[in-house]
């Protein structure tokens, strides 16, 4: 599969071609879905806690006889009938990880892949680069290359720290709403459905194939 390749100005410039592994992969929406269920999943802290009516302070004398108030028996104030009493079955910290093999999860991201380039929604640009690490200058350049109204992941080639052009793009980027940045070799299926639209440089082409390839 063919695409163009982009500059800055919105300017076609040439084509590349995709590679076909991973553009033109079978589209599996049960492995997508394994897979982001399993992020979402992965990501839960799992620090919820609820007392149990031991762990509650309190509540250690009977609150009256067993016999002979009228009374339905207690045995402390703080069982789970009373008010600010214990909790039956409540959370309890827990891990929610879930297993998935490197090869379903790889899978599922050549599966994401190859939708957003059935939808026209990859758009390769020859150089991230901008005048100045300013939000006006990138969000001028998105709307040039992808529309108004889209969402937008660009995609980083390597890490903005240490790189003075990258982190450019990166500092222009993070007051927009709409736009995320994203390193490549850090695709993951959550961001790669959550935007309408990618936008990489030919070089972040190259980092995903690396190991998507």
């Amino acid at each position: 599969m063919k695409v163009a390749v982009y500059d800055m100005q919105g300017e076609v410039v040439g084509e590349v071609e995709l590679p076909a592994e991973i553009f033109e992969a079978p589209i599996r929406p049960d492995l997508m879905h394994q897979a982001y269920v399993r992020q979402l999943a992965n990501a839960r802290r799992g620090t919820h806690s609820a007392r149990t009516r031991g762990e509650v302070s309190g509540g250690g004398r009977k609150p009256w006889r067993q016999k002979g108030t009228g009374r339905a028996r207690q045995g402390s104030i703080r069982a789970p009938q009373w008010v600010g009493g214990g909790v039956v079955h409540g959370p309890k910290p827990r891990s929610y990880e879930q297993k998935m093999p490197r090869k379903m999860r790889r899978a599922a991201l050549r599966s994401a892949l190859s939708l957003k380039a059935q939808e026209n929604a990859i758009v390769v640009v020859d150089d991230l680069r901008l005048p100045e690490a300013k939000t006006r200058h990138m969000a001028a350049a998105l709307d040039r290359l992808t529309g108004e109204t889209d969402t937008v992941l660009v995609l980083l080639p390597e890490s903005p720290q240490g790189n003075e052009q990258y982190q450019g793009v990166y500092l222009a980027t993070r007051n927009l709403p709409y736009a995320k940045t994203l390193v490549a070799s850090y695709l993951n299926i959550r961001d790669l459905l959550g935007y309408d639209k990618i936008v990489m440089p030919k070089a972040a082409l190259d980092a995903i194939a690396a190991f998507l390839g």
